[in-house]
């Protein structure tokens, strides 16, 4: 947007166009062939009414190709050529915010993180508004409010969420062939959890004769949390200050609660002594190996790698996943997270192609198009397409896909601009079904049940999709220091006791700047 000012065009760009100028004229002659060919390809996608569309993408592991079958299908379905740049993500916000700063946004435009970057391009104008989309796509018409809000700025729609679950997040999972040699019942409560912990710690639960046991396990930046509920959630924006604003539970009186039981525990060697200084892979292991009796799951992405190991050595070790602890204050459920994944936004470039946008929006509808685990088959035309058709782009043996090598370009699925499949509730994706070792599919299928059982008490947490300069610049810092300060607690080399006066040194050191515009964002988000 130039704002009426007329817009400088610098000396560099002017010589640059000229340059091509001249070469382009001096060449015609050599090059006349090619580009009679280039017309030609140029005239035969015109007269095929295809478009091409440019898309720049993070990948975590194997880039696909920029030419393939897969991108060749695409073409055929939604006539649109895809120019796929895919970036690795480590890489990818200084990337893209190149991109951005020069103008040169592309078509299709994926994003990994809603933070201030994202609030300031569209603030700027450099994405297309989404509204009317919202109310016409079937998988869009899905997302619900308070997470399509979470994009909203001056009142339109900037992107599309990327499916992730919504409720699934981390509870805590006993040793239940511990607690039942034990004669102890699942906790219903940190006071019940801190009794376990000790008994198993003391009171050899293996029944093996020896002091090798514990109960939980820990590891460095104080995870897992064990959070029992949103009371006790360090993510959830619940508790309030004394002015009645919100606050984020890391300061909150239901992480106090917490962090007092991990400091007696730790006084009497049950949870694991050395954790702040174990990365998260070794503190899966003090649980996995056997020795600690208390850790945490979720329903989706499990290891079956660590619990074969387990069960291995543990052949009669059985689990169970806790509820959410009744709160102090009536409540009882969980914290909604997020509920996405990275997301996807248009160049506001596009306002004027509206063709363009449909063809786009009708595969990134089709990516997002939900076909349930049962009908994932290779007779399922949908299904067999997203990857590729069957004896091309994969194969399909004991129930599941096996797909060609990325670097193949033979999944259509690859290059689709969305492909996470939105599912019209957590438990429609079945991902207990897909375990194969007994134990972690009871495990799982229990929690599933669990999370459906509490989904109508689940809190929405009003942080999500509120921007905050202060914590995108000093966040991540001012966490750092509250982790640092509640290590010291448990350690006991601070008391608990200096709670008040931890979370008056947060808020001195930017918190309450970060308190100040969340809160400001939560009220904007109302109007």
């Amino acid at each position: 947007m130039n704002n009426g000012r007329e817009r400088h065009v610098p000396r560099w760009a002017i010589m640059a166009v000229v340059t091509a100028m001249t070469v382009a004229a001096a060449g015609c002659g050599i090059t006349g062939s090619n580009k009679s060919r280039q017309q030609a390809e140029q005239e035969a996608k015109t007269s095929a009414g295809i478009m091409d569309v440019s898309f720049v993408n993070y990948v975590w592991d194997d880039t696909p190709p920029a030419e393939g079958l897969g991108l060749k299908m695409i073409q055929d379905r939604f006539k649109i050529i895809v120019k796929p740049q895919f970036v690795p993500q480590a890489d990818y916000i200084s990337k893209l915010s190149v991109m951005m700063a020069s103008g040169s946004i592309p078509d299709v435009v994926g994003v990994k993180d809603l933070d201030s970057n994202f609030f300031n391009w569209a603030k700027q104008g450099a994405f297309l508004p989404l509204n009317e989309y919202y109310n016409k796509y079937p998988t869009l018409k899905q997302v619900p409010a308070y997470i399509r809000d979470q994009f909203q700025v001056n009142g339109n729609y900037y992107a599309i969420p990327r499916y992730y679950p919504t409720q699934y997040l981390f509870v805590i999972v006993l040793r239940k062939d511990w607690l039942d040699r034990l004669n102890l019942p699942v906790p219903r409560s940190y006071d019940e959890l801190k009794k376990v912990a000790i008994a198993f710690t003391k009171q050899d639960p293996d029944g093996n004769g020896k002091a090798d046991t514990y109960g939980l396990a820990l590891s460095q930046s104080l995870s897992p949390d064990y959070s029992a509920g949103t009371y006790w959630d360090p993510n959830a924006w619940y508790h309030r200050d004394a002015q009645g604003r919100l606050i984020p539970g890391l300061i909150g009186p239901g992480r106090k609660q917490v962090i007092q039981m991990l400091a007696d525990l730790y006084k009497e060697g049950a949870v694991t002594k050395e954790f702040a200084v174990l990365n998260w892979i070794q503190g899966n292991k003090e649980f996995y190996s056997g020795r600690a009796g208390i850790f945490i799951g979720t329903p989706r992405g499990m290891s079956e790698v660590y619990m074969d190991g387990l069960l291995k050595t543990n052949p009669e070790a059985k689990f169970v996943s806790i509820e959410p602890f009744a709160a102090p204050d009536g409540s009882q459920g969980f914290t909604t997270q997020a509920g996405f994944l990275g997301f996807t936004a248009l160049s506001s470039k596009l306002a004027s192609e509206p063709d363009k946008v449909a063809r786009i929006m009708d595969a990134i509808d089709f990516g997002r198009t939900f076909i349930p685990p049962a009908d994932r088959k290779p007779d399922n035309p949908d299904y067999d397409w997203r990857n590729g058709k069957l004896g091309v782009g994969y194969t399909f043996s004991e129930g599941a896909a096996v797909q060609s090598k990325v670097e193949e370009g033979k999944i259509p699925s690859l290059y689709l601009f969305d492909n996470f499949m939105w599912a019209p509730g957590d438990e429609a994706n079945q991902y207990s079904a897909y375990y194969k070792i007994p134990a972690l599919k009871q495990l799982t299928g229990e929690m599933e049940k669990m999370f459906v059982k509490y989904k109508d008490k689940t809190y929405i947490n009003p942080r999500n999709g509120i921007d905050s300069p202060t914590d995108s610049v000093r966040g991540t810092e001012l966490t750092k220091m509250l982790i640092v300060e509640q290590t010291k607690m448990i350690t006991g080399q601070r008391p608990v006791s200096d709670w008040d006066q931890m979370v008056k040194e947060w808020l001195d050191r930017g918190g309450e700047a970060i308190v100040r515009e969340v809160n400001q964002g939560i009220e904007e988000k109302k109007k």
